[in-house]
């Protein structure tokens, strides 16, 4: 069941749920009994897409998530910079595109707060970069430098550099910037692991992770650190080829609360600078956008990886590159057969109508970030325009995939979003922006219920982290990971300003009690 309505205690043996009901009922059977006399009892919520060691390592960084607007984002970089006078680099972000004319940033705002020390910053979805001339300097970065493969430099009309880096472009600063070490990557998965715990979260897959991050992980996982459950995507890196397949070979594998099987995979970008990849052209141009990988190289890839038994997660914004990503993976089943192989396509923001029975029909994971459906103002101002009408109604079709019997998983993809699965089910519910009650409601079509909300962020992504056997069901055998909500967001309105009151791991409290 996705909860337990009406029960208000459950009884744990050891890792697993034994008894779930009444309290009167199981409070005999002895043993470990959790008594919830409000709430919900629900199973501990998973995160199909997210990243949880650099949201974590975020939390120790120049930190603008929860900032809005030019001011509080220059106040936020001084501040910073006067408590780490030593740093060699201003290093951090979270600055939202809307903020900004065009969604780009110039460097002279930063030139004028930080004139002496390079600054680096990520947008919130992590696309783009903020710099100041002196990153730019200490890169090399010139009028003259060309835009890098699956990059662009931002300019200004003399074609100076403007302080905003695209994609790829990003490298040519962000391989500058000083490496953690092992033990700051593990304090970072740590900071992040307490962040989900306090939400409910119990199981997550961490997306495009680098091998140093791999380490810290095994490290916690080998000493009993990792307390939640955690998947991992391992990055793809795009300047290498298919040689890299070994390495990756070489580094999977499952231990305690800790699997290695997927690789992380980019084809596009966003739609709001143009690199999310499209069918037809952006409204107003004639851009397409760019697919990382063209078609065949694409299809190679993923069969490869397929023939391996790697699960592939693919990250596809655009129309164009979601088909790509499909074409690839039935090609996958042509050349390797059909097994069980859980692959995902990631954001799935524009999808073709004609891709949508797709998914079900080649056993594709939907992979869902709904706290972005809703009229939001990056939406609004950025998005809709460059879509038009048609496309713009095509978008986060999670509706439409579960009438055609898709199994949706949902994820936050935090930092770019709340970790709260509670808020990203509240806008998957209603599509509008969180506290907004009176907003326009987003392709209304496209809502999911509570029941269906529940299950994507339970079941749904249970079956990206390979948990979906043993997990996510609150049922007598499964694992006891649970999350107790502070009331029922089964009811009309609640799951807004729900909380989790009590998260539990392998019947173990972690958070509240």
């Amino acid at each position: 069941m996705h909860g337990a309505p009406g029960a208000d205690a459950v009884a744990i043996s050891g890792d697993r749920i034994e008894a779930v009901g009444a309290w009167q009922e199981i409070g005999e059977l002895g043993g470990e009994v959790v008594e919830i006399p409000d709430g919900l009892i629900l199973p501990g919520f998973q995160d199909a897409h997210i990243h949880t060691a650099e949201g974590g390592r975020a939390l120790s960084l120049c930190d603008l998530h929860d900032l809005s607007g030019l001011d509080s984002y220059l106040e936020a970089v001084v501040a910073f910079g006067r408590r780490h006078p030593r740093r060699a680099w201003i290093e951090g972000g979270g600055w939202t595109m809307s903020d900004f004319p065009g969604g780009a940033p110039h460097r002279s705002p930063l030139d004028a707060a930080v004139p002496d020390r390079p600054v680096f910053l990520e947008s919130r979805d992590g696309h783009d970069a903020w710099v100041n001339t002196r990153a730019l300097e200490v890169a090399g970065i010139d009028r003259g430098t060309p835009d890098p493969r699956r990059g662009r430099v931002g300019r200004d009309p003399g074609g100076e550099p403007s302080g905003v880096l695209h994609e790829a472009a990003k490298d040519l600063v962000a391989d500058l910037l000083p490496e953690p070490s092992g033990s700051e990557w593990e304090e970072a998965i740590l900071a992040g692991q307490r962040h989900l715990l306090r939400l409910g979260v119990t199981a997550w897959q961490d997306v495009n992770v680098f091998p140093a991050w791999v380490d810290a992980y095994r490290r916690l996982a080998g000493d009993g650190r990792l307390v939640g459950r955690a998947t991992i995507g391992m990055h793809w890196d795009t300047r290498r080829g298919l040689e890299q397949v070994p390495d990756l070979a070489a580094r999977r594998g499952s231990e305690a609360r800790l699997r290695v099987e997927t690789v992380k995979l980019f084809q596009d970008g966003i739609v709001e600078n143009g690199s999310a990849s499209m069918l037809e052209p952006y409204e107003g141009g004639d851009g397409r956008g760019v697919s990382n990988f063209g078609p065949e190289e694409l299809s190679e890839i993923v069969a490869a990886l397929d023939a391996q038994g790697f699960q592939v997660h693919v990250h596809a914004i655009g129309d164009r590159a979601v088909r790509e990503s499909l074409d690839a993976f039935e090609g996958a089943r042509v050349a390797n057969g059909v097994r069980d192989a859980r692959h995902t396509i990631a954001h799935i923001q524009v999808v073709h109508p004609d891709d949508v029975p797709r998914f079900a029909e080649l056993d594709v994971i939907p992979n869902g970030q709904p706290y972005w459906a809703c009229l939001e103002p990056q939406m609004v101002e950025l998005t809709l325009p460059v879509l038009g009408p048609e496309r713009s109604a095509r978008q986060y079709p999670f509706g439409s995939l579960l009438r055609t019997g898709a199994r949706l998983a949902f994820g936050s993809d935090w930092t770019v979003s709340t970790a709260d699965p509670f808020a990203e089910m509240a806008v998957a519910i209603t599509r509008r922006p969180l506290g907004e009650p009176d907003a326009e409601v987003f392709l209304p079509q496209e809502r999911v219920t509570p029941q269906e909300a529940i299950e994507a962020f339970t079941m749904g992504s249970a079956r990206v982290t390979g948990l979906d056997d043993v997990a996510a069901r609150v049922e007598p055998g499964r694992l006891a990971d649970l999350v107790v909500a502070d009331r029922d967001v089964l009811e009309p309105g609640a799951m807004e300003d729900a909380r989790a009151a009590l998260t539990i791991v392998g019947g173990r409290v972690v958070h509240g009690g």
